[in-house]
């Protein structure tokens, strides 16, 4: 992506700008919290499938994120192939069970229990995609010699998070999934050390029968998440 000649500070006039009055700021972003909160964590997938390029453009969107420097610290694997996400299931569920077989410790355990978890994942398999995001820990300019990427996790988290939504406004339905430790992606699907795998997504259309666990619909009101100084 960068050149070393192109590094340097050009103001540009800002591209794209709403004016919205403060009613209709208002009733925007109410709209856009009610579509929100029909957002679930999902295990139990369809198996519809979803077309690459709705995949595509959702990770497109992930990449307008904000990062620092601007460095844009990601990269994202889609899998759908079938025999992949196998061995990706299988790899993980291995590690799962080192987890749930005391690795975990057993506070950690119990306040899982509420969502139901185990080691068996099925729905790596189930799941007409798989999404593997990767933390980079430094870039490479054009000529080959390395840069150092800057606040990292904060960045791909911001980056996941808009990921999320743009597959919620899909109208499809997700799963994170963190199997620890998760080095064996790199081998599997070959990318370089100086990566690191943060996020497992399943991404697909919900099952006819697909639950989620009653606490998931528990979030904590605005008053506990919210202190405003004015």
């Amino acid at each position: 992506m960068f050149a070393k000649e192109h590094i340097k500070y050009e103001p540009v006039d800002l591209p794209d700008r709403m004016d919205l009055s403060d009613e209709q700021m208002l009733e925007a972003v109410k709209a856009f919290y009610d579509k929100m909160k029909r957002r679930h964590t999902v295990r139990d997938f369809s198996d519809r499938p979803v077309v690459r390029e709705v995949i595509e453009e959702c990770i497109r969107t992930a990449g307008t994120a904000p990062s620092g420097a601007n460095h844009q610290p990601w990269h994202f694997v889609a899998i759908s192939q079938p025999d992949f996400k196998k061995r990706i299931r299988d790899a993980a569920e291995e590690e799962e069970r080192r987890f749930y077989d005391g690795g975990a410790g057993d506070e950690w355990i119990k306040a899982l229990e509420p969502i139901g978890t185990n080691d068996h994942k099925p729905h790596l398999e189930e799941a007409p995609w798989l999404i593997v995001v990767f933390a980079q820990r430094w870039g490479q300019f054009e000529d080959g010699t390395r840069y150092k990427n800057y606040y990292v996790p904060e960045s791909t988290g911001i980056a996941c998070g808009f990921l999320l939504t743009a597959l919620h406004h899909a109208g499809l339905v997700s799963l994170t999934h963190t199997p620890n430790p998760m080095k064996f992606l790199n081998g599997m699907l070959d990318r370089p050390d100086s990566e690191k795998p943060i996020m497992i997504i399943a991404v697909g259309h919900p099952a006819e029968d697909a639950k989620v666990p009653s606490v998931a619909k528990l979030k904590k009101p605005l008053s506990e998440i919210l202190t405003v100084a004015d």
